[in-house]
């Protein structure tokens, strides 16, 4: 296929391939044929293992190292010419630094390998949203799963045609060593340099270290938004649909929203899955804000993944997926903790299952095209987008943070997002159950100086008086005895709905100094089990128990110095004086 390629592609895959010194060079057409060879090509190896067939058709599993389960943040850098350009929420190194090391890692790595080129589209192909890639990797397992969570192959290769603006990366699973693990952005050369692990948001550039960290740089000098977001399409039972962008950290429940089915008590309302995770973002010529999912495919976080929590998930699940890192049962069918049925007889490392250690590692992952969800939506192909009525912020707080509020303007929703915390997850390394600051659930995709990014999304309402409402959500307020004020679930369509009938002003709420909250009884409770003074516990915001939270919120704001922008700090003042009444 190389003759299909430009020649500044060409010279620098010759360039790779003299330092990586490859067995043999194969340029990714992204053919079904081609996946199949893939597989059997991991089989054969014990790359992949086959489940069962019968029951899940073209279903395999795949095994990590256990070194190699989950994001590495400490050794991911963004590597800008200025330190205060990477800001301080991202690790800083200097690019003729990062480059002379990565060239160290990877020189003579790939002996013995195939090294795949793999061309990419992150978006649909005939969208003038779109971006290329071009993701260099000696992993099978890495050319197959960009088959499926990207438009990967030739049709990407003649969308790129002579373009030099396209994102090079260069990944190698190398030795699977810590020590030897790198992630290197390179913002200004819109290029990535991976080296040292095999999972999915280290390893699969298009994902997280294209559509998040260089494409929100790129975002920013082009006038967009690059975000880590889900969208979804809500349809009453009038047949009126309206999209949403909702931002969480990662396993707080992003993908059960972005594929919720309505309780019994809503029939007629349709939830639509556009995307689980990315949101790219562009005001259109109306003025009005449109999200496209620059993904083709989901690559999920299995556990708690059930019938129950996510049933269209549950659903795509059982033919053509690649599961990483989960249990298997006697009958060789995959198993994660919060299935509702089976039992696992050997954990996610190949070990028999002894009951003492979860069976699936708590970052297990599905991947999967999204075509086969049930909810999936031929929206998700607009080249336009689809115009986003409510951008929500949420996280995981077991106390203070009310069920849902909403900002009172713009930049107001701004300061939502940036102030918004979270408990940590399984996704990420390091300590699981504390609370850290994650803006916009943009903490470990930032490519620059959040200061900056801040001061980014503000400037969006110099252009448009027609941007979305922002809200902000919390499902998991748990009560003195520490259960769960909310259901959640497809529940959580209850406050969806609230949420759209405020930002179509269809009704009234409460103003309070951190933002409008519903009045009581404006979120339907028909059917469930919660007393009214719940309710009113859940969606309450008493000013004086935030004194601390603000206090700490204000510590992270000052620590960006003067990339703070003004009008964020004055939104900032202005809450804490009334906070001090």
């Amino acid at each position: 296929m190389s003759h299909t390629a430009s020649e500044d592609l060409k010279q620098w895959v010759a360039n790779v391939a003299r330092l990586a010194l490859p067995e043999r060079i194969h340029w990714c057409d992204g053919s079904e044929e081609e996946y199949n060879a893939l597989v059997s090509q991991m089989l054969a190896s014990g790359q992949l293992h086959e489940l069962n067939q019968e029951q899940f058709p073209r279903c395999y599993l795949h095994r990590s190292d256990p070194s190699d389960v989950a994001r590495t943040e400490h050794l991911t850098f963004v590597c800008t010419k200025s330190k205060d350009e990477a800001g301080p929420n991202n690790n800083w190194k200097e690019p003729a630094e990062a480059h002379a090391e990565a060239d160290r890692l990877f020189a003579g790595v790939m002996k013995g390998r195939t090294m795949y080129v793999v061309p990419y589209c992150m978006g649909p192909l005939d969208s003038p949203h779109s971006r290329c890639g071009v993701e260099i990797t000696d992993s099978a397992y890495v050319a197959a799963s960009m088959k499926i969570m990207t438009r990967m192959g030739k049709k990407a290769l003649l969308r790129l045609g002579n373009d030099k603006t396209f994102v090079k990366g260069l990944h190698s699973i190398g030795d699977l060593k810590v020590e030897h693990r790198r992630i290197f952005h390179f913002p200004e050369e819109k290029m990535i340099k991976s080296i040292g692990s095999g999972y999915g948001g280290n390893a699969l550039l298009g994902k997280k270290c294209h559509a998040l960290r260089i494409a929100s740089y790129q975002a920013r000098q082009e006038a967009w938004l690059a975000e880590h977001m889900l969208i979804a399409g809500i349809e009453n039972p009038q047949g009126e649909i309206f999209y949403i962008a909702a931002a969480f950290p990662s396993a707080c429940g992003k993908t059960n929203l972005a594929m919720l089915i309505p309780p019994e008590q809503y029939k007629g309302w349709k939830v639509w899955t556009v995307g689980d995770d990315i949101a790219w973002m562009h005001l259109g010529e109306d003025g009005y804000l449109y999200a496209m999912n620059p993904e083709a495919g989901f690559f999920g976080v299995a556990p708690g993944t059930s019938s129950k929590t996510n049933a269209n998930a549950v659903a795509m699940l059982n033919h053509d997926t690649i599961f990483t890192n989960v249990g298997v049962t006697a009958d060789n069918t995959p198993w994660w903790e919060g299935l509702d049925e089976g039992q696992p007889v050997v954990d996610w490392k190949g070990d028999p299952f002894d009951g003492t250690t979860p069976a699936a590692h708590p970052n297990s992952r599905f991947t999967v095209s999204s075509r086969q969800c049930p909810s999936y939506t031929k929206a998700a192909e607009d080249p336009r987008g689809v115009r986003i009525s409510a951008i929500i912020f949420g996280g995981r707080r077991p106390s203070l943070i009310p069920l849902v509020y909403e900002a009172k303007n713009w930049a107001h929703g701004v300061l939502v997002g940036a102030s918004m915390a979270s408990q940590t997850t399984a996704a990420a390394t390091g300590v699981v159950g504390i609370v850290r600051r994650d803006p916009m659930a943009m903490k470990p995709f930032c490519g620059y100086n959040f200061g900056d990014y801040w001061d980014h999304w503000l400037s969006f309402a110099k252009k448009s008086d027609k941007l979305p409402k922002v809200f902000h959500v919390n499902w998991f307020r748990r009560d003195e005895k520490g259960n769960f004020m909310w259901p959640g679930y497809g529940d959580n369509i209850r406050v969806l709905r609230w949420i759209l009938d405020r930002a179509n002003r269809r009704c009234d709420a409460v103003e309070t100094p951190l933002g409008f909250i519903p009045r009581p009884g404006s979120i339907d409770t028909t059917g469930l089990n919660i007393a009214e003074k719940a309710m009113h516990d859940l969606c309450d915001i008493t000013p004086s128990g935030w004194k601390e939270e603000w206090d700490e919120i204000g510590k992270f704001l000052n620590s960006f110095g003067t990339h703070l922008p003004a009008q964020l700090k004055a939104q900032y003042d202005s809450i804490l004086k009334q906070i001090n009444r």
